[in-house]
């Protein structure tokens, strides 16, 4: 297993950990991170909102699972499969997403974080019948984006 496959590990084993800095450490000071939820971050965003997400997981563990698979990474680039089974805090609804990540490293650092879920699939687990109504829709998922966004930068001003 080659450097980045390792740092790709190592920020997986973290995350399994619920260990928030260290999964901050394989990050960029300038990373951009991205998915269907948080469609932009950038710096101390994307490493907040693991912190922010990793506290509300320690607050219900039950379920609780991240498995990794398929790690690949060359010099620059690199990606992965990784699943997470938890149960979603604003419903109480279990939810098994099924996410790839692709990443892209400077220095031994993480600068890129890309990752790609179903949303549809995500919002019909995570809401229940709303999400299957309406988890399809531009503007389900655009309140999703703001209602996340309006968490994350609470979370920082509490920082």
């Amino acid at each position: 297993m080659n450097t980045n496959a390792q740092l790709i590990q190592s920020f997986y084993t973290s995350f399994q950990n619920l260990d928030a800095e260290g999964m901050k450490k394989y990050y960029h000071p300038e990373v951009h991170f991205s998915d269907p939820a948080f469609p932009s971050l950038q710096g101390k965003e994307a490493g907040a909102m693991w912190q922010m997400l990793i506290q509300s997981l320690k607050k219900n563990k039950d379920g609780w699972k991240c498995e990794v698979s398929n790690i690949r990474a060359s010099d620059n680039e690199g990606s992965c499969r990784w699943e997470a089974h938890y149960t979603f805090s604003a419903t109480g609804r279990p939810v098994h997403n099924i996410i790839d990540a692709s990443f892209k490293f400077q220095d031994g650092l993480i600068t890129h974080h890309n990752d790609s879920f179903n949303f549809y699939r995500w919002a019909r687990m995570a809401f229940g019948w709303k999400g299957a109504l309406l988890g399809w829709t531009p503007f389900f998922k655009a309140k999703v984006q703001a209602t996340v966004k309006n968490l994350l930068d609470k979370h920082l001003k509490a920082a």
